[in-house]
């Protein structure tokens, strides 16, 4: 358990120097192939009906799931009997893989950078990569808006949820959670045709994200306060706007940061063609700019140090109550 709890220090500050390379190959991806070949073999197994589909989603969460955190705790034992050494070399590497804090301010500053230079096609474009809505129709300011929001709420699944998730039980329980976040990215849409087959997903990704979004909140709220910002707001628009989204976490941190800037946030959007109304979250105290965008990765990355200073005295807490 010492070497989880260094491999998640050493995986986090390979993270920030490092990010994301697309050239190297990805577990998050390997998961993502899974979940579709797993989709489309139980949609052939089972009836297409809307009991049948919901059945499969359950049997593809419980398969993918499972599978996520087995073959990396596999991978560590084996490790682990060769070499405690080599066990910490790995286990810092899935440590890296799973954090997404680079990634997450690299891509979102894409978006500023095309943002900054004019061109919205450009922009837009870059949005697309992080955001699952329709692009097409957001002009300057909502593809400023969408990449604020996309950080805000990203910063609790991209980074302080699975932190927490390496804190309690290291880099297999790390995968499981990103097993369970990638497949409600994947399923979980209320158009068809995953209606049926990504309820079990979404759901799971709902009862999961649930203690981590809220402390994810909280974080920020602190982040907030130490970069000089409007805490107070902040504070005040989470207690109003905390639940003014269809999920039951994402507005946690997007009502944080929607305060903490003075923005309004979220509000109707595309997806797949269909218009989603969607509450307004936070109030506007100003019209957003581009500059937004660097301003909400500052709060990332602040809200990641101190999830990491908070993960770590968990983890080393827990190694104490085991001794």
């Amino acid at each position: 358990m010492m070497h989880s709890l260094a491999s998640l220090f050493i995986g986090f500050l390979i993270d920030l120097l490092v990010g994301d390379p697309h050239s190297l190959p990805h577990p998050v991806v390997l998961i993502g192939k899974l979940i579709a070949a797993l989709e489309k073999g139980l949609r052939a197994l089972f009836p297409k009906t809307p009991a049948g589909e919901k059945a499969a989603g359950g049997v593809l969460w419980i398969l993918t799931a499972s599978l996520a955190a087995l073959v990396p705790w596999l991978i560590l034992r084996l490790c682990g009997a060769a070499s405690p050494w080599l066990r910490l070399a790995v286990e810092s590497v899935m440590c890296w893989q799973i954090l997404a804090t680079r990634a997450l301010r690299d891509e979102s500053r894409k978006v500023y950078d095309a943002l900054q230079s004019g061109d919205l096609a450009a922009s837009r474009r870059a949005v697309s990569m992080i955001v699952g809505r329709d692009v097409q129709r957001l002009d300057e300011r909502g593809v400023a808006r969408a990449a604020v929001e996309t950080v805000a709420e990203n910063t609790s699944d991209g980074v302080v949820a699975p932190m927490l998730f390496l804190a309690l039980g290291g880099a297999p329980l790390g995968f499981f959670y990103k097993a369970v976040n990638t497949m409600d990215s994947m399923l979980g849409y209320v158009e068809p045709p995953y209606q049926n087959i990504g309820l079990v997903p979404a759901k799971m990704d709902d009862g999961m994200n649930f203690i981590p979004a809220r402390l994810s909140a909280l974080l920020m709220l602190t982040a907030g306060a130490l970069l000089g910002m409007d805490w107070k707001n902040g504070w005040k628009i989470f207690i109003r706007d905390r639940y003014n989204h269809a999920s039951p976490n994402s507005a946690q941190t997007e009502s944080v940061c929607a305060g903490l800037l003075g923005l309004r946030l979220a509000g109707d959007a595309w997806y797949h063609g269909v218009l989603h109304q969607k509450k307004y979250i936070g109030d506007s105290l100003r019209e957003i700019e581009g500059e937004d965008i660097p301003r909400a990765c500052r709060l990332l990355y602040v809200t990641a140090a101190l999830s990491l200073a908070f993960c770590g005295a968990l983890r080393a807490l827990i190694l104490l109550i085991l001794r």
